[in-house]
This record gives C-alpha cells, sequence and structure tokens, in this order.
C-alpha cells in the first residue's frame, strides 16, 4: 500500500477536468453555419486559451506561493542525499530539458516513420505511439520515483505533465499561431479525443481520490488504458 497527498492530486485532475470542459465546447458547438463559424471558433479558442493559461498561472501560485502547506509530501521514501545547490540545479535542469527536447524530437520523427511502415493508424501513432515516446523521460522518472516510495513524486509528474500540457502548452499554441503560424490554430479537436480525455481525466479523479494506491488499482488504470489504444488502433481511416 502506497500513500500520496492527494490534496495535490485533486488539484491536478480538477485542472484537467477544466481543460477538457474548456476543449469539448469548440468541438460540441460546431455547426453554427454561415460565414461566422470560422470566426466564432477562432474568437472562442483565443478566449478559452487565456482563461486555461490564467488558470494555470492560479493554480501555480497557489500551490507555491500562498497555500504550500496543503501539499506536503506524503512520502516515505528514504534520504536521497545532500541536496544539490538551487544554482547547479536549475543550470543541470535546463541543460537537460534542452537535451532530452532534441532527443524526443529526433526519435518521435523516427517511430512516426516506422509506425507508418508497420501500418499503423495515424490516430494510434499520434494518440499511442508519439505519446509514449515523447513522455519516456517523464514515464522513466515517475517509475524511479514510484520505485522509492516516492508516490507524490510520480503522480506529481503523470497528473503535472498533462495538466501542463492541456492548461499551458495547447493555450500558449493557439495564441502564437496568431503570429507564427501559416494559419490560426483553434481549439476544436476530433470529438472521440475529446470524450477519451474526458473519460480519462475522471479515471484520475477516482483512483486519486483515495490518496493510497495498490498494485490493482495500477491495473485498472491500464486496462483503461488499452482500451483507448485497441480503439484506435483497430479505428478504419474513415473515423480518424
Amino acid at each position: 500500500m502506497q500513500e500520496y497527498n492527494r490534496v495535490s492530486a485533486r488539484l491536478q485532475a480538477s485542472l484537467l477536468f477544466l481543460a477538457t470542459v474548456a476543449l469539448l465546447v469548440p468541438s460540441a458547438i460546431k455547426d453554427v453555419g454561415g460565414d461566422s463559424a470560422a470566426a466564432f471558433t477562432g474568437q472562442l479558442s483565443v478566449g478559452l486559451s487565456v482563461l486555461l493559461i490564467t488558470a494555470y498561472a492560479l493554480s501555480t501560485l497557489f500551490s507555491l506561493k500562498t497555500h504550500p502547506e496543503i501539499f506536503a509530501s506524503a512520502e516515505h521514501g528514504g534520504d536521497d542525499g545532500v541536496p544539490m545547490p538551487i544554482g547547479v540545479a536549475l543550470g543541470t535542469l535546463a541543460g537537460v530539458t534542452v537535451l532530452v527536447a532534441l532527443v524526443s524530437e529526433v526519435f518521435v520523427e523516427s517511430v512516426q516513420d516506422a509506425a507508418v511502415s508497420f501500418g499503423m493508424t495515424p490516430a494510434f501513432v499520434g494518440f499511442i505511439v508519439v505519446a509514449l515516446v515523447g513522455g519516456a523521460a517523464e514515464m522513466a522518472s515517475a517509475f524511479s520515483g514510484a520505485r522509492k516510495n516516492r508516490l507524490d513524486l510520480s503522480v506529481g509528474i503523470a497528473l503535472g505533465s498533462a495538466s501542463q500540457v492541456a492548461l499551458f502548452v495547447a493555450p500558449v499554441l493557439v495564441l502564437l499561431s496568431y503570429v507564427l503560424g501559416p494559419a490560426p490554430m483553434d481549439l476544436r479537436f476530433w470529438p472521440g479525443a475529446v470524450v477519451m480525455m474526458l473519460i480519462a481525466t475522471l479515471t484520475a479523479s477516482l483512483v486519486t481520490n483515495g490518496g493510497r494506491s495498490t498494485w490493482f488499482v495500477g491495473t485498472l488504470v491500464l486496462m483503461v488504458y488499452l482500451v483507448f489504444a485497441m480503439t484506435l488502433y483497430l479505428l478504419p481511416p474513415s473515423g480518424q
């Protein structure tokens, strides 16, 4: 039985649910009709992007500045030794981040070509293969933390990285697309993807609500993931 701070996990799950709502609305209201449809979707996506970035910034302020005491770790792992000086730690983090980003980019492109040659569907490659390869470094850190009984670190990496992409990276890409991109990007996605994200968010909320976990809880989460993977692998091209 491993325990972790459920307050932190619930905050990340709540942020994911907020992001899911913001993605669900443009995807659900897509048949506006007339020439105003594109303008409506673009304006709505920009407004939602600003809201999501604001929510992400406020959540960071809440967890790190105003209420850090309620996010105290529940882990029981051993001491890892003398902490690294903050300057060295930040420099190491910056260097490793750049290296991981470069390696991941090359790796993802190679895997995409290999997946197509193996006959994998574009949906499976995008949702499963690229996501797994791109998040390999994060998953390795999460596995390492769990093996050391530092489940707060593992849960924080898993949910934190997902909420960061949903509430910060995607909205920033929408805003930057009006400056750098060949065409504006919006938050309207394939409805099937939004439904899967909603189910994944609800699953994360359910399994993290108790603040403790066992191996069978992890098995159930993996089964949900495999349901998505099997569906996307067998999805005909017309459904993508």
